[in-house]
């Protein structure tokens, strides 16, 4: 009769393929060959009788299946970390953060020596996603930032901050409104608070703006510290920049977005003190940035 688990290093394979998309990349972390991890995850698939991947031919694609068996695999390894921690007396306790990359880069990062000082008996792993789950938290996360219009249904989800958009440029720049048609403008794709909507609120009528779209606002502020071009932009993700002189805020409109970012909870958070914590800082940062923005445009 046939074994009820496989082997556990296909399945350390798996999730270190599953997570960086490349068996490579894998290979590189779990410090074998790429052929080994790739004769692992096959061996896999051949015990459980169907394909967890699509290889293409520059990346891999999880299957339904693999997506599928990619939350459970990976929540087994954490009830087996966190068990050995408590049977030897480990004091970490690891928890798993997913944001947007913006999120992470430029309110997230900047922030993490606050929180260690007050918590040194905290790890945070930390995932950066350019895209957020469709439905549901995204697989394996402790803790989730997203940031969207509204979040999707069944989530705990709770609302941490709705921004103003508004222009950004590196220091020096001095043009005018009539000026930013003829710019080079970032930001970022898919989303509604756009450089055309900030100027229609204000009856300007901007059309055919040359506009450099990226996947994320890391991509299109960094252009603009680097003084690439102007950025439309908001406080959680430019605030940090603008104070440290590395930015400008540009004109007085301020536009309300209609995305705002929430932090939503995996149901077993009760079981993570860890968790616990740093959703207990994250909110208290939030409330003093917000105390802060107040104070500021009073």
């Amino acid at each position: 009769m046939r074994k009820s688990l496989p082997p556990l290093n296909w399945l350390r394979a798996f999730e270190a393929s599953a997570r960086h998309l490349s068996f490579t990349a894998a290979a590189g972390e779990l410090n074998m060959t790429q052929s080994a991890v790739s004769q692992q995850i096959k061996s896999l698939e051949g015990y459980m009788g169907r394909a967890l991947f699509h290889r293409r031919p520059r990346a891999l694609e999880l299957t339904k299946t693999g997506s599928s068996y990619l939350p459970i695999v990976r929540d087994a390894f954490r009830t087996l970390s966190r068990g050995t921690l408590a049977v030897t007396g480990g004091s970490d306790v690891v928890v798993q953060v997913h944001t947007n990359m913006s999120f992470g880069t430029f309110w997230l990062a900047p922030r993490l020596g606050r929180f260690y000082a007050r918590h040194p008996d905290v790890r945070l792993n930390i995932i950066a996603e350019l895209w957020e789950q469709a439905e549901g938290i995204a697989p394996g996360a402790d803790v989730e930032i997203r940031y969207s219009v509204h979040p999707s249904e069944g989530v705990a989800a709770r609302k941490l901050v709705q921004d103003y958009s508004y222009p950004v440029a590196a220091p020096g720049w001095s043009g005018t409104l009539d000026d930013v048609p003829g710019e080079t403008l970032f930001d970022c794709a898919n989303l509604m608070a756009t450089w055309a909507a900030w100027g229609e609120e204000q009856g300007l009528g901007w059309s055919d703006l040359n506009v450099t779209y990226a996947t994320t606002y890391a991509i299109a502020l960094s252009a603009a510290v680097a003084g690439a071009g102007l950025c439309m932009a908001h406080d959680t993700i430019a605030g940090h920049l603008i104070q440290s002189g590395r930015l400008q805020r540009l004109f007085d409109h301020r536009a309300k977005m209609s995305e705002a970012y929430y932090l939503v909870t995996a149901p077993h958070i009760a079981d993570i003190p860890g968790a616990k914590v740093f959703e207990n800082w994250l909110l208290e940062e939030m409330a003093q940035d917000q105390s802060g923005r107040d104070a500021t445009q009073a």
